[in-house]
């Protein structure tokens, strides 16, 4: 593997033995635990000028806190995603400003890009000639596109509830699907098992690799770096499997720790009520999620009854100070389509959870008035056309 030379290994986060990145590309060797990237960052020189003196505008501008060398990325210019002021909702809250960070603008219209670039670039450098997951939907599609890109094949196994325009694009990027008849867990036990039949496939789904949820941090890198090197007071991120939560921060970390900005923000989770595992824990104060019985939402995407990476989100949460917030599904689809009405942004429906959640936690009075939000849009809404229309329709509109 040609890899970043701050990279020191993989880490288990359940039994903490550490691994070469080269030998532990999934999970945990020992244990089966989730695995998880650790620089030297004593060794890093790195400055803000550093990364503002690049031109690249994609995730790969912060390569010094990625795995892997510029020159293996598999990319398509993922990331560089703008940070799009709402003043409308800021004044709403009461608050100094709030933004959209809009991951619906990457090349396959989902923040999921960002983590199957750094999965796909791990995949190849390991020598793989397969790459699998299970999938909702956006990081199907999101594999199927990076690893035609890196001359993989790419199996992926999504639940029949998984939009038709994931399900299409998927195969229009050359990819291998499954259709597990059910939600998200049978797709996920199907994976798994075909996993186990080939054991030459790479897995690239978050927390099955510790390479795909590195992507991810990138995301805070951008927006630290918009908000002029300065952390906001709280980032809201839609949750399902809780790699976003982790991710972020992780990114607030390596950015605190290399004096690059001075604080870490709030970070909180938004789930639906009809299937919200991590906001339960963390109200029962539990460290660990119990599986979900009955899921009943209809946001896809985060609809995630037994998230794997839940004790690393609930301890994102927690450390930073943030708060767990379920919304039912109506408000979840108001937030979405009333940020398109009032402010031209395409939201998927899923990420109305973060808005719906802005509107709970202003009511808890968790913002102060020269407080900075971030609210993260996972996906496009163009994906989800027809929820967020029929959503209006149900309001006579």
């Amino acid at each position: 593997m040609e890899t970043n030379p701050a990279l020191a290994g993989v880490t288990c986060t359940d039994c903490d033995e550490s691994f070469d990145a080269a030998a532990a590309t999934g999970r945990c060797p020992d244990c089966g635990g989730i695995l998880d990237v650790e620089y030297d960052l004593d060794a890093l020189d790195v400055s803000r000028e550093t990364f503002e003196n690049r031109a690249e505008r994609s995730q790969w501008r912060y390569r010094e806190l990625l795995p892997f060398a510029r020159e293996a990325a598999v990319t398509t210019n993922e990331g560089g995603t703008p940070l799009v002021p709402v003043p409308e909702l800021a004044d709403e809250f009461g608050v100094e400003a709030v933004y959209v960070k809009d991951e619906g603008r990457n090349p396959t219209g989902t923040v999921d890009d960002r983590a199957q670039s750094v999965a796909a670039t791990a995949a190849r450098e390991a020598g793989a000639t397969d790459v699998a997951l299970a999938s909702t939907g956006d990081d199907g599609q999101s594999a199927a596109a990076y690893a035609a890109r890196a001359g993989l094949e790419s199996h992926t196994f999504v639940p029949t509830r998984a939009s038709f325009t994931n399900k299409a694009m998927v195969n229009v990027h050359g990819g291998d699907m499954s259709v597990v008849e059910g939600r998200i867990g049978d797709a996920d036990a199907a994976f798994a098992d075909a996993v186990a039949e080939h054991d030459d496939w790479h897995p690239v789904q978050v927390f099955s690799t510790p390479f795909a949820h590195e992507g991810l941090k990138t995301a805070y890198f951008e927006v630290a770096e918009a908000l002029d090197w300065s952390a906001p007071d709280h980032v809201i991120h839609p949750t399902g499997r809780g790699a976003g939560l982790h991710a972020t921060a992780t990114a607030a970390r390596e950015f605190a720790d290399l004096g690059l900005v001075d604080d870490v923000p709030a970070i909180h989770a938004a789930q639906a009520e009809g299937c919200a595992p991590v906001v339960r824990a963390f109200e029962e104060g539990r460290d660990r999620h119990e599986p979900w019985e009955a899921p009943d939402t209809i946001c896809g995407r985060i609809e995630i009854p037994d998230p794997t990476g839940s004790p690393l989100a609930l301890a994102a949460v927690r450390e930073t100070g943030g708060d767990a917030v379920a919304a039912p599904d109506p408000e979840i689809l108001e937030g979405a389509t009333s940020l398109a009405e009032s402010a031209g942004l395409e939201l998927g429906a899923s990420s109305g959870a973060s808005v719906a959640a802005a509107y709970a936690l202003a009511e808890r009075d968790a913002f102060a008035s020269d407080d900075v939000l971030v609210l993260v849009n996972a996906g496009a809404g163009s994906k989800d056309d027809d929820i967020l229309r029929s959503h209006l329709m149900g309001k006579g509109i």
